[in-house]
């Protein structure tokens, strides 16, 4: 039997003011055979708090970024991975967040970010469309060039892996 950690998440596509997507590369610091990945900042949500909050604490921790202002919850999605070793089963809201740009400078990583996390940099649409890489949210290039053209939805849409990854996302990563 695999015992598997159930949680609410919230991430951020954060965007400066040239409309690049800050990402995060990472790798699973316990399994060398996995392609790293470009990720979009975000984990766990502590009990009762506020997926916009919690989107922001995540990526204040993770990137260091400052000045964000977060914006609405434009994406959900249901994901399955292992990383390093553990199995999660994640609840997502993804909110969009602008700022005047900056550099990575992580405030808060766990331990296991630290060992997974490879650097971090900003994306143009374009470019992150001519990268093979995996990505979290694993249908990123298909719904962010709606967001970078600031085309919100009213309600956040489901952009879940589609069912031939089985549920999972293809990167395989925690936050």
């Amino acid at each position: 039997m695999t015992f598997s950690l159930r949680r609410p998440a919230a991430r951020c596509v954060v965007l400066d003011t040239d409309r690049r997507i800050f990402l995060i590369e990472a790798e699973d610091p316990i399994d060398p055979g996995k392609e790293p990945w470009l990720e979009i900042p975000g984990g766990g949500m502590g009990w009762g708090e506020d997926s916009g909050q919690a989107a922001l604490r995540e990526l204040h921790e993770e990137t260091g970024l400052r000045g964000v202002e977060m914006g609405p919850c434009v994406w959900v999605q249901q994901t399955r991975y292992t990383f390093a070793g553990y199995h999660f089963e994640s609840d997502d809201r993804i909110h969009v967040a602008f700022c005047d740009g900056g550099s990575y400078d992580p405030q808060g990583l766990e331990a296991l970010e630290a060992a997974a996390f490879l650097g971090a940099r900003w994306w143009t649409v374009e470019e992150l469309a001519a990268n093979p890489a995996p990505t979290v949210p694993v249908r990123l290039r298909e719904f962010l060039p709606a967001i970078v053209a600031g085309e919100f939805p009213d309600e956040p849409i489901d952009i879940s892996p589609p069912p031939h990854l089985g549920g999972r996302a293809a990167a395989n990563r925690a936050g």
